[in-house]
């Protein structure tokens, strides 16, 4: 078994992984799921208050929880979520940005109606590479307990 409730540290943050955005992804994402012209056209992009074609917010989500599951929750005891409580894009993601996704661990707590499972509170965050954050993510994840009733 992987990474479990008992696992999670509050006040531990770690690096999630890297994800350097192409025109190609960005255009072929906003196509399908976010039609805007700042994130499909470069002249109509350059005509925007971007100035230039950025990523749709949403496909920078995408791409931050893919890491997520695939570098960080694998094999864990993860159950899903019970929702996002806050997201920001504070900075537009353009074509060629790496961002690197760091993810927190705010708070946690056991359930009380569930007590084989814990309620964990984390922020992602998506830095590019000049150190600025371009986005910020506070969630609730559940992960179940590797030893339920042996936690405090």
């Amino acid at each position: 078994m992987g990474l479990s409730y008992e696992d999670l540290i509050v006040g531990t943050s770690i690096e999630i992984g890297k994800h350097t955005f192409t025109r190609d992804e960005i255009v072929e994402f906003a196509q399908k799921f976010d039609p805007q012209p700042f994130h499909l056209d470069e002249a109509a992009a350059a005509e925007s208050p971007f100035r230039g074609l950025v990523a749709s917010g949403w496909h920078t989500c995408s791409v931050m929880m893919g890491m997520l599951v695939r570098n960080a929750f694998a094999d864990s005891t993860s159950m899903g979520s019970p929702g996002i409580d806050e997201i920001r894009w504070l900075k537009p993601v353009r074509v060629g940005d790496t961002i690197t996704m760091m993810n927190a661990v705010l708070d946690k707590r056991i359930s009380e109606s569930k007590p084989d499972r814990g309620i964990v509170s984390t922020q992602w965050e998506g830095i590019n590479q000049h150190g600025e954050t371009v986005i910020t993510v506070r969630s609730k994840a559940l992960f179940g307990l590797r030893n339920p009733g042996a936690a405090s």
